[in-house]
C-alpha cells in the first residue's frame, strides 16, 4: 500500500566506473517531469537470475531529461548491483519518476553532511545544492580507502576545506561526537551510509541532547550484518507458507503471494510493514532504522521490506484481520 509509481521507459546513454567498485549509469527517460531535489530516489526494473525485480537508487544531479544513478558492486549483492554493472549504452529498462524521502529542511544555520562509502550518492547532490545557495556546510566523507570514494575530485574542488575525508586504510576515523559538538543548536545533520554508522550516529545524537528532528538519515536496504540466505516464512493467521530467495525481500514475496500487507518506503524507515515474529529457527538480521536497538534485541517484530532471517524458517503474524476490516 503506497503511492502509485509512475514508470517511464529509459535507455542507457552512458555507463562509467567512477571509483573502485562504483559504477554510474545515465538514462534518457521518456516523459520525465520537472527537475528533482537532492536526496530523491528512483525505482528501476532489473532482472536477477532471469526473474524481474525492482531496486531503488538515489538520483544524481544530471542534465534535463535524464536520470543518473550509481551502484557499488557488493560481493554479497542480492543481484541489483550486478544488473547495473552489466548495463551498456543502448540497453533499455524502466524507471520511476523520482520521489524524495530524504529532503533538506532549509531551516538550519549550518549543515553537517556525513557519508559512509556509497552513501555519498544523496549527500553529493545535497553538497552541490547547499554550496550553490551559499549555505554554511561541512562534509565528512568516510570509506575504506580513497580509491573507493566516488565524486572525491568534484567535491574537493567544490568544497575545499569544508570537506574532510576519513580513509580507514590510512588509519583515519570519523569522530561523531566531535562532529556533532561543533554544530550550533539550530544546526542539522544529514547522514547516509552503512547501518552501523547510522546506529552510532543516532546514539551519539541522542547523547548530545539534540532534537531528533534535526538528524536525518537514509539506509541501504541490502545493508545487513549477514550475507543474504534463502529462508521460509509462514503467515500464522493464514496458514500460508512462502520461500524467500537470497535475492528477494520478504515483503515482495508476501505481496506477490497475494498476502495483504501495509507498506510504504520499502527502505526500513517508516515501519508500516512491520510484522510480529511468532517463531524463528535462527538469527533475525534486522536492517531497518525504524526500531531502536533495544527493540531489535527483543526480536518480537521486524520490518518485512528489508530485514531477513539467516536461513531456516520464521513464523510471522502480519496483524491483518480481514474479518475485522469487513466489520468496520
Amino acid at each position: 500500500m503506497r503511492s502509485r509509481l509512475e514508470w517511464r521507459r529509459a535507455r542507457v546513454v552512458e555507463a562509467r566506473t567512477i571509483a573502485e567498485d562504483v559504477r554510474a549509469v545515465t538514462f534518457a527517460v521518456e516523459g520525465l517531469s520537472a527537475s528533482f531535489d537532492p536526496g530523491s530516489h528512483t525505482n528501476i526494473k532489473v532482472r536477477i537470475n532471469g526473474e524481474p525485480a525492482i531496486r531503488t537508487y538515489t538520483v544524481l544531479p544530471g542534465p534535463p531529461g535524464t536520470l543518473s544513478i550509481a551502484a557499488k558492486r557488493h560481493p554479497n549483492s542480492r543481484g541489483g548491483s550486478v544488473f547495473i554493472w552489466q548495463l551498456q549504452p543502448g540497453d533499455e529498462t524502466e524507471l520511476t519518476e523520482p520521489e524524495n524521502r530524504f529532503e533538506l529542511s532549509w531551516r538550519a544555520s549550518r549543515y553537517l553532511l556525513i557519508a559512509g562509502g556509497i552513501g555519498i550518492t544523496p549527500i553529493y547532490g545535497m553538497a552541490r545544492t547547499l554550496a550553490s545557495r551559499g549555505q554554511t556546510l561541512r562534509l565528512a566523507y568516510a570509506a575504506k580507502s580513497r580509491q573507493q570514494m566516488a565524486f572525491l575530485d568534484e567535491l574537493t574542488a567544490l568544497l575545499g576545506d569544508r570537506l574532510q575525508i576519513f580513509a580507514q586504510d590510512d588509519g583515519e576515523a570519523l569522530d561523531l561526537d566531535t562532529e556533532f559538538a561543533a554544530l550550533p543548536p539550530d544546526g542539522e545533520a544529514y547522514i547516509c551510509g552503512p547501518l552501523g554508522l547510522l546506529e552510532a550516529a543516532r546514539q551519539a545524537w541522542q547523547k548530545s541532547g539534540r532534537s531528533m528532528s534535526r538528524l536525518r538519515y537514509e539506509v541501504f536496504g541490502d545493508n545487513g550484518r549477514f550475507a543474504e540466505q534463502a529462508f521460509d516464512v509462514e503467515v500464522a493467521e493464514l496458514g500460508a507458507r512462502v520461500r524467500v530467495r537470497a535475492d528477494q525481500s520478504m515483503l515482495g514475496v508476501l505481496v506477490e503471494a497475494g498476502i495483504d500487507m501495509v507498506f510504504d518506503c520499502r527502505r526500513g524507515e517508516c515501519g508500516l510493514c512491520a510484522v510480529n515474529i511468532v517463531e524463528a529457527d535462527g538469527v533475525i538480521d534486522h536492517r531497518d532504522v525504524f526500531f531502536s536497538e533495544i527493540e531489535r534485541q527483543e526480536n518480537s517484530r521486524m520490518c518485512a521490506c528489508v530485514s531477513r532471517a539467516c536461513g531456516g524458517r520464521i513464523v510471522i503474524d502480519t496483524g491483518y484481520r480481514p474479518d475485522l476490516t469487513a466489520a468496520e
